[in-house]
């Protein structure tokens, strides 16, 4: 073979080669395991908290006071009607800030001013979802495909709930001076795994910290005891088998959802 010949059929065999491993190249998935590079994993498989129950298990972790308690609230806040005092925020995606209010107070009357909505929208009485669907119906005349979003910011302090070992466990709205006893009865009593004379009282002060105050159910029955009664926002737990005070204390200075609930700042 000529000096020529010997060129030709080098440089051809260069040029095959790498045709050949820029296409082994381009078909090797990003990202495969022992190259280096971390896997990047696709949209859908990232893990986000999207119900209630998702997002207590990430804040408090899981466990029996857990679940006995919290899905009360859950359930409250998820059907939680709108009212004077509360604080929402309406959120348009893409038409920040000019169409969303953020941390807005809900007037007396429960109509609050939008823009572009010349009448305003009434809330009272609605859940955050409602809301939302009202907005979007009417932005729809000026916005394509607005996707509203409200959220409940923050709720009047107004309820009480009485949790633990109780026949009727819930959250309750306070419209009336309501004692420890009186809670309780409402609740359906006090069960057989329950302790009478271990009742707490949980509160949040101002500074958003937890306060508990143990009372006993039988001695105010006897009159042994004065009577106690509720301040809005009040938390009342009977102990009892399985439960003690200290684990509910613990789950609830942990659960967001009931400081938004009982009016603990976050």
């Amino acid at each position: 073979m000529n000096m020529t010949a010997f060129l030709r059929f080098s440089m051809m065999a260069f040029v095959l080669m790498t045709a050949v491993s820029v296409s082994n190249f381009a078909q090797t998935p990003r990202g495969k395991k022992g190259d280096g590079a971390k896997p990047v994993p696709a949209p859908e498989t990232l893990s986000t908290p999207s119900t209630q129950a998702d997002k207590l298990a990430a804040e408090i972790g899981e466990g029996p006071v857990a679940d006995e308690i919290l899905p009360y609230y859950a359930n409250y806040l998820k059907e939680y009607r709108l009212g004077p005092n509360d604080v929402i925020s309406v959120e348009v995606f893409g038409q920040c800030p000019d169409y969303c209010a953020i941390s807005k107070p809900i007037p007396p009357n429960a109509r609050i001013s939008y823009p572009l909505i010349r009448e305003g929208v009434f809330v009272g009485g609605k859940t955050v979802e409602q809301v939302a669907a009202e907005i979007t119906k009417k932005l729809d005349e000026f916005i394509i495909d607005p996707k509203v979003n409200v959220t409940l910011d923050k709720a009047v302090f107004t309820r009480y709930s009485v949790m633990g070992n109780v026949a009727e466990p819930g959250v309750r709205v306070m419209d009336r001076k309501v004692s420890v006893y009186e809670a309780i009865l409402e609740s359906g009593g006090v069960t057989k795994n329950g302790d009478p004379k271990k009742v707490a009282v949980v509160s949040y002060g101002k500074d958003g910290r937890l306060s508990k105050k143990v009372v006993s159910l039988k001695d105010m029955e006897n009159g042994k005891a004065a009577m106690v009664y509720l301040n809005p926002g009040d938390q009342v737990f009977v102990a009892g088998k399985g439960f003690s005070i200290e684990k509910v204390f613990d789950v609830l200075g942990k659960a967001s959802m009931v400081r938004l609930l009982f009016g603990s700042p976050f």
